[in-house]
């Protein structure tokens, strides 16, 4: 829109200029009087826009909007400014739009504080993405512009020093931050071009990132089971811990801020509800006759100590365990050899062992399963994650799990009887699909 003479006023513009003339409603807009560049204010008068002013065989072309102010500060624009009008010279429809955040740097400020406020994460996915941000990116990529990322640049700052000391998976996790923050701002319109936006890790390395292989071995089974035998007096938090994680394949995460009310050992099942789980989906697991026997016990014991309140692993603030905290639990157990996660990682592998179907051993971990009906999972999978659990506990049996619940039977007869009755729930299920 044209201006008259008397709304602009030619100065050497900055920051204190244009705050000088903000206090003059008359003055709608700021004339460089070295460059091609033009301020005009808001409406409010406490923000506006920079613009570029280009000619084409002596006319004035469309001005082009830059960024607003005060965004993007008069220093940082006129730094900017020789790489625009040598963009805006090569063609003069080129997009020339600057963003508020000039870094890289700022841009992981905003996504942290975003981050530390986002209740749909655990804590340990939050601290995960603060540790990556604190020790890597910010350290390697700060102060690098955001209009300057490129994937040669990326490769060169960030994902090759890497890899050199830190395995593809980690790298890879890092990577998948970065992505995060900038697909976010992109997403939210606080970046006007994603300088990213079409990389994947295999553009930068195309090695094939093979899972890490479980620490517990199904022949080691026995030992480990003897191993919580040992320590059952001594660290009995720890052991039901364990317990309660190698019974199930659940994660550590939903296992410590299990509740005392959401365990029914009447009717044998244990509910994990949706704000505990990783997959944010809720979770019923069958509790066996040999686990509800623990339990009791292991109740039991809890109000011998005084306490009866509502976690099964409390802290002393009677709130449950915090991540590190179970973490802590484990050491005395896995002696630097295994984690809470290869006991998940086991009975996965063991349960495809005893002929446990694919579906039911990835819905017992709370994975997600595309393609299969609500109906379908609340009816014949349920009665299969029963069986499942039962053939698998009664394996355990074998291998001392029994002296290690107090729950005591025929376990062979149970072994046989319990497989018998998985595989006629498999056939059922095949036959059904």
């Amino acid at each position: 829109m044209p201006q008259t003479d008397t709304a602009t006023v030619s100065v050497a513009l900055s920051d204190a200029a244009i705050k000088r003339h903000a206090a003059d409603p008359t003055v709608k807009q700021l004339r460089d009087t070295r460059r091609p560049v033009v301020f005009r204010y808001h409406a409010a008068r406490a923000s506006g826009s920079w613009y570029v002013v280009t000619y084409h065989k002596g006319k004035p072309n469309p001005y082009s909007k830059i960024a607003n102010w005060p965004a993007l500060s008069a220093s940082d624009f006129m730094e900017a400014l020789p790489k625009i009008l040598q963009k805006l010279a090569i063609d003069p429809a080129a997009a020339v739009a600057l963003d508020g955040w000039q870094t890289v740097g700022e841009l992981l400020s905003w996504y942290l504080e975003r981050n530390t406020r986002d209740r749909n994460k655990s804590t340990k996915r939050k601290d995960a993405i603060r540790s990556v941000i604190k020790c890597h990116l910010r350290p390697r990529l700060a102060g690098e512009r955001l209009t300057d990322m490129s994937q040669s640049r990326l490769d060169e700052k960030l994902i090759w020093p890497l890899q050199e000391d830190y395995s593809l998976a980690y790298v890879r996790q890092v990577f998948g931050v970065l992505m995060g923050a900038l697909k976010q701002a992109s997403k939210l319109k606080l970046i006007s071009v994603n300088p990213l936006a079409d990389l994947s890790f295999p553009d930068f390395i195309e090695a094939r990132i093979e899972a890490k292989p479980g620490a517990i071995r199904p022949s080691q089974v026995r030992d480990v089971l003897a191993h919580l035998i040992s320590l059952k007096t001594e660290w009995p938090a720890s052991v039901a811990l364990a317990v309660m994680m190698l019974a199930h394949g659940t994660r550590i995460g939903e296992t410590r801020l299990a509740k005392w009310k959401n365990i029914n050992l009447e009717e044998g099942e244990w509910f994990i509800p949706a704000t505990d789980a990783k997959t944010r989906k809720e979770l019923i697991v069958p509790l066996t006759d040999q686990l509800c026997t623990f339990l009791r016990l292991y109740r039991d014991q809890q109000k011998a100590t005084n306490y009866d309140g509502a976690f099964l692993f409390p802290a002393r603030n009677g709130q449950s365990i915090t991540p590190k905290q179970a973490d802590d639990l484990f050491k005395p157990l896995g002696a630097g050899e295994w984690t809470s996660h290869d006991l998940r990682k086991v009975a996965r592998t063991c349960w495809a062992d005893l002929g446990v179907e694919h579906q039911v051993g990835e819905f017992l971990l709370n994975h997600q399963l595309p393609g299969i009906s609500a109906t379908y999972i609340h009816t014949t999978l349920k009665k299969q994650k029963r069986a499942a659990l039962e053939c698998w506990h009664a394996w355990l049996d074998a291998r001392g799990f029994a002296q290690l619940t107090g729950f005591h039977a025929e376990t062979e007869a149970r072994q046989a009887e319990t497989a018998q009755g998985l595989d006629a729930l498999n056939r059922k299920a095949c036959s059904a699909a």
